[in-house]
């Protein structure tokens, strides 16, 4: 007997999640979490989305709504069994988008985004899930099985997904009649200790605390036979007047838009008119997002047009306030907006001017009344933000009078450039800076010193974008930014805090002597060697040439391979020093040639280097202790 191959039923395909996303798996099942109701969020929240795709595609495509054009979840309990299904009539998924969103995680970065929840897991031990958005896969926290049964809107076939959460799926057709005539529907199979998320007073709660902002319709079927019950109208929150609304619900809605789970730590709503309408609800989040600094990282803006919704890959605000999360609802664009029209929309032009000065201006607000919330986004997105220092020239004074820095008077409070200014020492002509890495390690460095002895204020620049923005501009309120570790300090001029030790010394001979050797010694190596009227306590430093980058921006540079021709270091020598007046009284050639090298090697380490040649260095060493100890 023989079987027609149409007739042979396909059998399920079983495949392995990608290797991280199992770990991943893992850690989420295993792991304790203050709050497992956000799995049941994230569900509505993907469900709310396929809602709102297939308005849109139903905008070129009417036939893709048939006669179902009101999108809706519906969310079906059923205790005796314990089981909990969350349903859309969104626009679904084929077999292959299955098997693509719901095998991998973060495609381009799993692996540092597992490590990044494993770090976190050390340290709080709770709260990942919103924090780190992995949506979905939060279902496994409360089920043992998960089945997904999806129909393309559209499409004649559908397909079904199943997995247990330990490091397999299995993907298969499903009969039109199991199937939803469209979208897409989740079936948890709760775990014993998860039975109350089939309760309904627990979805009740749960739902209306935690999405009850969702622009769909959400509907709850309490056990199966019973009739459909609408918990939320799907009317879309930032239609309704500020008047309305309270903290609890922004922070409600900001949560269920951005899979959040901290507070926002400040809102931005309002509704523009005049030649251009539309509205604006933005949220600065209250702690960094884990990819923050990813270089594909993309703003978190949905655009809608008219309450549809178009896309979240509009650039409504620039780069530097990536961090931002909300949405724009024009009135003025066409339904049937197109990628390339939204790239070179005037409208969305205006949009994007007006949002980006609201939010910048509504920060510069938060930070004359309410300095502490101010410190909070300041201190989680300042890095990015001082990114538009150099990226957006319109808007850089105010940018830079907005920018907060810690600095050698600062302790670990802000200042601001405005405090600095105002603060500046008699014949202090520049705006001094330190750029670094830690900011513990900027503030032992030697270059400090003659600064702190006249008490002069120095900005302590510890990000690496700082090395980029400061050399763009020309200054602040005509005070010019100097780096203290490039060219001469010029601090002749200005008086030293201890009185006594006023008037400097001219160099003695024999250590101008000395510092000539220095020069002739060290050859190539440096492009100077001289006197230094920055050091006070140690007997080297190194500094850059007036011209070009300064030490840390050299060091940026070379570790990108773009150093090119690096301008060749000046060797700085404190003449007062104890250590160089005993060498200059010397008259032991080769003693003081190793001398010269160490003190070479001993700036670089200062510096935050390691010494040019190791081996020649510990050789050196050696001998100038064996001459000390002889």
């Amino acid at each position: 007997m023989t079987v027609d191959a149409e007739t042979q039923p396909i059998q399920p395909e079983s495949r392995a999640f990608e290797a991280d996303v199992a770990k991943l798996l893992h850690l989420m099942v295993h792991s304790v979490y203050s709050d497992k109701d956000v799995f049941l969020r994230e569900l509505i929240s993907n469900a709310a989305d396929a809602c709102e795709k297939l308005r849109f595609e139903a905008i070129e495509t009417p036939s893709l709504l048939g006669d179902d054009p009101q999108p809706r979840i519906t969310v079906l309990a059923d205790p005796e069994a314990r089981r909990l299904v969350v349903e859309d009539n969104g626009v679904g998924m084929s077999r292959d988008e299955m098997v693509e969103a719901l095998g991998t995680i973060a495609r381009s970065g799993t692996k540092a985004f597992v490590e990044r929840i494993e770090a976190a897991q050390q340290k709080e031990g709770a709260q990942l899930i919103g924090q780190f958005g992995v949506g979905f896969y939060s279902a496994f926290m409360v089920a043992d099985r998960v089945e997904v049964v999806s129909r393309r809107a559209g499409a004649d076939e559908a397909a079904s997904w199943v997995s247990d959460g330990k490091g397999t799926f299995s993907v298969a057709p499903a009969s039109l009649e199991e199937a939803p005539a469209r979208g897409t529907r989740v079936i948890l199979h709760l775990l014993e200790d998860a039975a109350q998320y089939a309760e309904r007073w627990t979805l009740e709660s749960t739902i209306k605390a935690q999405s009850g902002h969702v622009p769909v319709p959400i509907w709850l079927v309490e056990k199966p036979g019973a009739e459909a019950v609408e918990l939320t109208d799907g009317a879309a929150l930032w239609t309704r007047p500020k008047s309305e609304l309270t903290k609890e619900d922004y922070a409600e809605f900001y949560r269920g838009l951005g899979g959040a789970f901290d507070e926002p730590a400040m809102t931005v709503h309002y509704r523009a008119e005049g030649r251009h309408e539309y509205t604006a609800l933005a949220f600065v989040p209250s702690s960094q997002p884990f990819d923050l600094f990813d270089p594909d990282r993309k703003g978190r803006m949905k655009l809608y047009v008219r309450r549809v919704f178009i896309t979240d890959d509009a650039e409504l605000l620039p780069r530097y306030l990536r961090f931002v999360r909300g949405l724009v609802d024009s009135a003025d664009l066409p339904l049937n907006v197109s990628r390339e029209m939204i790239q070179e929309s005037p409208i969305l032009g205006a949009i994007r001017k007006g949002l980006t000065n609201r939010v910048l201006g509504d920060i510069e607000k938060l930070a004359e009344t309410d300095a502490a919330t101010f410190e909070t986004i300041w201190s989680a997105f300042g890095p990015v933000i001082k990114e538009g220092l150099y990226e957006d020239y319109e808007r850089r004074a105010q940018l830079l009078a907005l920018s907060r820095f810690r600095t050698t008077a600062s302790g670990e409070g802000w200042r601001s450039l405005k405090e600095y200014v105002a603060d500046l020492k008699e014949n202090q002509t520049a705006i001094y800076y330190l750029a670094g890495g830690e900011r513990e390690r900027l503030r032992a460095s030697p270059h400090l010193e003659g600064f702190r002895a006249r008490g002069v204020e120095v900005l302590l620049l510890s990000d690496p974008v700082d090395s980029f923005w400061v050399t763009t501009l020309d200054g602040f309120e005509g005070k010019p930014f100097k780096s203290v570790t490039q060219g001469n300090a010029d601090l002749a001029l200005i008086s030293k805090l201890d009185a006594a030790e006023e008037a400097a010394p001219e160099t003695p001979p024999s250590v101008a002597e000395f510092i000539a050797f220095a020069k002739t010694a060290l050859g190539d190596q440096v492009a100077d060697v001289r006197a230094s009227d920055r050091l006070t306590e140690s007997p080297v430093c190194l500094v850059a040439p007036d011209h070009g980058p300064d030490r840390q921006l050299e060091k940026i540079l070379a570790s990108a391979g773009r150093a090119g021709a690096a301008a060749k270091p000046i060797l700085e020598i404190n003449p007062a020093h104890g250590l160089i007046k005993a060498l200059a009284a010397k008259d032991d050639e080769a003693l003081r040639g190793d001398a010269v090298a160490l003190l070479l090697d001993e700036a670089r380490i200062l510096d935050g280097e390691r010494p040019a040649d190791p081996q020649d260095f510990s050789a050196r060493l050696a001998r100038v202790l064996e001459r000390a100890l002889g």
